[in-house]
């Protein structure tokens, strides 16, 4: 098989996970509003993890709530970008190959509830630490950057092993 045939073929697996995620995240939401819209929070694992409904006009932590078409437009444009990279850049390390469409799907799920909405709807909350509501967009999103830092700190490490070190000169 040609290395382009190759490519294209990972490329339309990768768009269709990344639809996949996508619609999985909106099913969950939709399921959310149902369920928890206009309910209390309720404790799934006691000390630990609940779901709450909640509606985020913002970013992570609710950050540029106020700039909601400003957000949108940048996520867009980085979203554009992603997609772009990830089926026009050639040669590329495996991780990014499934981390890029988790982050696109991730950022694509909460865009969508942007333009359908106006807010993006978050429901998972943790208990043991004070920390802000998300959902499983978030949760694409965080866990793949996570996983991209790691690997470049990886890289950075083993890079610094394999380059020789400088050989001392003696000055008389």
């Amino acid at each position: 098989m040609t290395d382009n045939k190759k490519r294209w073929i990972r490329s339309v697996l990768q768009i269709c996970g990344i639809a996949a995620l996508i619609g999985l995240d909106q099913l969950i939401k939709s399921l959310v509003e149902q369920k928890l819209k206009g309910s209390g929070p309720r404790v799934l694992i006691p000390g630990f993890l609940g779901l709450c409904y909640a509606e985020n006009t913002g970013a992570a932590f609710s950050l540029f709530a106020s700039s909601t078409a400003a957000l949108t437009a940048i996520t867009g444009a980085v979203l554009l970008g992603g997609l772009i990279a990830l089926i026009a850049v050639k040669k590329k390390p495996r991780v990014y190959d499934i981390c890029v469409p988790l982050i696109i799907a991730g950022g694509a799920g909460n865009q969508l509830d942007r333009l359908t909405r106006g807010y993006v709807i978050d429901y998972i909350q943790t208990l043991f630490i004070d920390f802000p509501i998300f959902n499983f967009a978030d949760c694409l999103i965080t866990c793949a950057c996570f996983a991209v830092i790691i690997y470049l700190i990886y890289e950075i490490i083993t890079d610094g092993k394999k380059k020789p070190a400088a050989k001392e000169t003696a000055h008389d």
